[in-house]
């Protein structure tokens, strides 16, 4: 922990150069020298191979002998019966609080009369099949499964399928089983890795090919999304996706150790998430030091924490308003407002994936059941990009119907934009019917 240490400064912002500024509030890049290329042949061969492809890549990628890639109906029953009684009720407690608020952000269609006449609509649609990646790893992502599955189920998506990676017994967690069993998953699949997210894209002999995909992943997954993304044969993404994030605002009165904890639990996603402290209180930035160094070394996830915290900051700025100033700027997916005018400060934010407003709201609640959605934009994205939705689910479709009287109205503005264009099949288009009723001006 020693290194960490000496990483975990004070950093005094108003001290710094502009230049110095920029670089202290970078975010780690890993090294991924011919990851792009690597992904590109994993992608080629599970589209020219399809399933007997995802097999091959499933043993030598994942070291599991290949089972059939879609678990039996049974076992998904038997999943969702077979858990335990208070996870269960977790599972069920936090769906509905997600379920309630993505309810009150459905997409609503809507028409208006543009003109007398002229009637212009919009309509959603959802879309099918969609396609669900749940990260395997140490510990089953149960919540993102939630996270994912309950938006897709409430937009209305016929077809819902689920790959997640084999665990070492070459079986998907039962866990993951029961939750997409609890949440409307149609189909789940034992596949895991930018080879799943090639066949969600394409299509094999057994799982559909999908309209968009959707979820987290390491950084192979990552590239395979941005790839497949970029390819007409392809699928649709949800949103870029990079590292896990937190930045906190706190003053002088909040909690060091909560603040610890709320750091701590960005950092143990992996040794290339980042965490970043804002306060005005030197005295609570050497708190927090404090209580990282004490808590990360008696953490299971030492090694992680020690790797994360060595990439994350501690800084101590003049005032607040400063701090809202350096985090719009970084854009970050969570943000924490720990400070006794918290609900003030928090309309002065811009960019973020997640506000978290208050002492008593720590990120946790919105990672699992606030109701609101984990799924964010990292790495800056959060100045473009926004919370997963319901409407992700979905596409957006126009409509206009316009009376013989309505065109005589607003054609004429239609000739006229056409002809300064130079788009005279444009004009023609609009000036042909007017004409066969006798309007032509």
């Amino acid at each position: 922990m020693n290194r960490m240490l000496d990483s975990l400064k004070v950093i005094p912002w108003s001290e710094l150069a502009a230049a110095e500024k920029q670089l202290i509030l970078q975010r780690p890049v890993l090294e991924n020298t011919g990851l792009a290329d690597s992904v590109a042949a994993i992608i080629r061969q599970v589209r020219d191979g399809g399933d007997h492809a995802l097999a091959e890549l499933t043993v030598r990628l994942d070291g599991v002998p290949a089972q059939p890639f879609m678990p039996p109906k049974k076992e998904l029953k038997s999943a969702a019966k077979g858990l335990k009684k208070k996870l269960a009720r977790a599972i069920t407690d936090a769906s509905q609080r997600i379920e309630m608020f993505h309810r009150a952000d459905m997409p609503v269609a809507s028409t208006v009369e543009t003109a007398p006449g002229l009637s212009c609509e919009v309509r959603y649609q959802p879309l099918s099949p969609v396609g669900l990646y749940i990260p395997g790893g140490s510990a089953p992502l149960v919540s993102t499964v939630m996270m994912l599955a309950i938006p897709a189920r409430m937009a209305g998506c016929e077809e819902i399928v689920l790959c997640s990676p084999p665990g070492k017994d070459g079986r998907i967690a039962a866990e993951i089983l029961a939750a997409a069993k609890m949440c409307g998953v149609t189909r789940v699949f034992c596949a895991g890795g930018a080879q799943a997210i090639a066949a969600m894209a394409f299509g094999t002999e057994s799982i559909p090919k999908c309209a968009k995909i959707f979820g987290p992943g390491n950084a192979w997954v990552t590239e395979a999304k941005q790839q497949v993304s970029m390819d007409p044969g392809g699928a649709a993404i949800d949103l870029p996706a990079g590292t896990s994030e937190v930045l906190v605002i706190a003053d002088a009165n909040a909690d060091a150790e909560c603040i610890a904890w709320d750091l701590l639990s960005q950092a143990e996603h992996g040794p290339d998430s980042q965490v970043v402290l804002l306060t005005d209180s030197e005295l609570l930035a050497a708190s927090v030091i404090g209580y990282l160094a004490k808590l990360s070394a008696e953490s299971p996830r030492a090694a992680i924490l020690e790797q994360s915290l060595l990439a994350s900051r501690i800084i101590k700025v003049e005032n607040l308003d400063d701090a809202v100033k350096i985090s719009n700027d970084y854009a970050p997916e969570h943000l924490i407002l720990n400070t006794a005018n918290a609900v003030e400060m928090a309309e002065q934010v811009k960019n973020a994936g997640s506000v978290f407003v208050g002492p008593w709201t720590p990120e946790s609640l919105g990672d699992y059941c606030s109701g609101t959605n984990h799924v964010l934009p990292t790495y800056g994205w959060a100045r473009s990009h926004g919370a997963l939705g319901v409407g992700d689910f979905m596409r957006r479709m126009t409509f206009q119907t316009a009376s013989r009287e309505a065109l005589a109205r607003v054609g004429p503005t239609a000739e006229r934009l056409a002809r300064v264009e130079g788009l005279e099949a444009h004009r023609m288009a609009v000036r042909a019917r007017l004409r066969s009723r006798g309007d032509e001006r």
